[in-house]
């Protein structure tokens, strides 16, 4: 199979497996091996990519657009790659997930759910391997839109009030701002490409001021990053299915929007010009306060789900800082950033619903004893959370490194500190929680959360024995878990793509 096949079938294979979703809707054992099938068959179309890449090679394809000039095209270069490896090898997972959690919970309109989820995968690699700004805008669009039936999958009225904030956001904001940023990056241009070293260097040389508006039209135009002040949908949307939740924050929709940031920095922009612009400062500034105050909120939060996506909030403001210092290690740190969180923070997001099915707990306060019944799930919850601190021997320790020496590469000490600052904080946050389930006795007659827990009703006291997730819950979670782990001793694929569009020093 030629690279430039494999890239049409990485968009067409999700999009084709909708069909047989569909046709399975009544049979839901052949459903949802359908929807695993075109799970691994997209994770190995899109894994047969890698070797061309790592060699150095771009394959691209393209067909003519609506816009004369401008053809909808499609290329993989190093950052695509990673986000497209995370995102179909996540999505594996995250099936098998559903499967347990689907069932599990009693959730309806399971076929529209495997249905959208196939669909933002669709759209996922066309953001990924997209080869310009007008190809990237409209995947990045599809995939607001077919997530939005599975942020609003419960159907109530915060489902549905969350729904329209969801795309009140997300809409807006790539519509009002990226999109006027997109028209003018080709008025100045005359091109909308991806060309390493950027396009609007020659073009708006001697303009800092009209290029820092540029820069945020394009940052806060790409509303799926979750700066502050416009990341109100981002924990609104928790009130979603835990897959969903896990689509949001680790596979899709999140990473979209970081995603979208490095490539407009490294490939619109260009990192020397970036590096110039004082605009990126005041940008440093807003993520740096993104990250203290989404991680500080998210100590405040009881509720599990609202603390790990204050979390995400935070987090993702890390890649945004990277970005914005545009050093060599800063830019790899921010990349591998990208692929390591979205390993730990899908495994928390697994865990929560976790509990949420076999014990019917949401809030933090309930969680006191739940290792004793739950030690699986709260051993991977304490794996995924060393992961989200940075701690060795976890993956997510190497995207922070290398933030870190990007850090001292800039001279930006402050920026060092609030790397330090919020590491302590996510230990605040996250730590307490599995501590707490496997060294806290439960209290006797607390009440097991907002439904009664699998031994009987409100007030009694918790089940003795062994209450796990169904089989399919646990399956996954165990993968990710190993994730996190293996991608501290196997990050270096991951280093070297990343190499090839910032070259650290020495």
């Amino acid at each position: 199979m030629s690279p430039e096949t494999a890239i049409w079938l990485a968009i067409a294979i999700p999009a084709a497996g909708t069909l047989p979703i569909v046709a399975f809707g009544r049979q839901p054992n052949l459903r949802e091996a359908a929807t695993l099938i075109t799970a691994a068959l997209l994770f190995a179309t899109v894994a047969s990519l890698v070797p061309e890449v790592l060699a150095g090679a771009r394959p691209r394809v393209s067909v003519p657009g609506f816009i004369p000039g401008i053809p909808f095209a499609f290329e993989v270069e190093p950052l695509g790659m990673i986000f497209a490896l995370v995102a179909s090898s996540l999505w594996i997972v995250n099936s098998i997930y559903s499967i347990g959690y689907m069932r599990g919970h009693h959730e309806k309109h399971q076929t529209r759910f495997y249905v959208c989820f196939a669909v933002a995968l669709a759209s996922t690699m066309g953001v990924a391997f997209a080869g310009n700004m007008l190809t990237l805008f409209v995947c990045y669009e599809v995939l607001t839109l077919s997530t939005y039936p599975l942020v609003t999958h419960k159907g109530s009225d915060e489902a549905k009030a969350s729904g329209r904030l969801y795309l009140g956001i997300l809409l807006s904001t790539s519509i009002g701002l990226q999109l006027l940023a997109i028209v003018w990056t080709w008025t100045l241009a005359g091109t909308l490409d991806f060309v390493p070293g950027g396009i609007l260097a020659t073009s708006m040389a001697g303009a800092s001021g009209a290029a820092g508006l540029m820069l945020f039209l394009y940052i806060y135009g790409i509303g799926k990053a979750a700066l502050m002040p416009i990341h109100g949908w981002l924990p609104a949307a928790m009130v979603a299915p835990t897959p969903v939740s896990a689509l949001l924050h680790a596979v899709a929709v999140v990473k979209a929007g970081v995603f979208t940031v490095l490539k407009v920095a490294v490939y619109v922009f260009g990192l020397d010009f970036l590096a110039e612009l004082a605009a990126s400062q005041w940008i440093q500034a807003i993520a740096a306060a993104t990250i203290l105050i989404g991680a500080t909120v998210a100590l405040t939060k009881d509720n599990l789900k609202a603390r790990l996506a204050y979390s995400t909030v935070s987090q993702l403001s890390y890649i945004i800082l990277g970005t914005m210092m545009a050093t060599s290690w800063s830019i790899v740190g921010g990349g591998l950033h990208l692929a390591m969180h979205a390993f730990g923070k899908i495994t928390l997001f697994f865990c929560a619903g976790a509990i949420l099915v076999a014990a019917h707990k949401t809030e933090v306060s309930e969680m006191r004893g739940i290792g004793r019944t739950m030690p699986f799930t709260t051993f991977a919850f304490l794996i995924g959370s060393f992961s989200i601190i940075g701690l060795p021997p976890f993956g997510g320790m190497w995207g922070k490194w290398f933030l870190m020496l990007g850090a001292f590469d800039s001279g930006e000490l402050v920026m060092v500190g609030v790397l330090i600052l919020g590491t302590v904080l996510n230990i605040m946050y996250l730590l307490p929680i599995p501590f707490r389930g496997f060294f806290s006795a439960p209290e006797p007659g607390s009440q097991s959360g907002s439904q009664s827990g699998p031994g009987g009703a409100h007030g009694q006291a918790p089940p003795e024995g062994i209450q796990e997730a169904p089989l399919p819950c646990l399956i996954a979670i165990g993968i990710t878990t190993l994730g996190c782990l293996a991608l501290f001793f196997f990050s270096d694929p991951l280093y070297r793509l990343l190499s090839q569009i910032a070259t650290p020093p020495g």
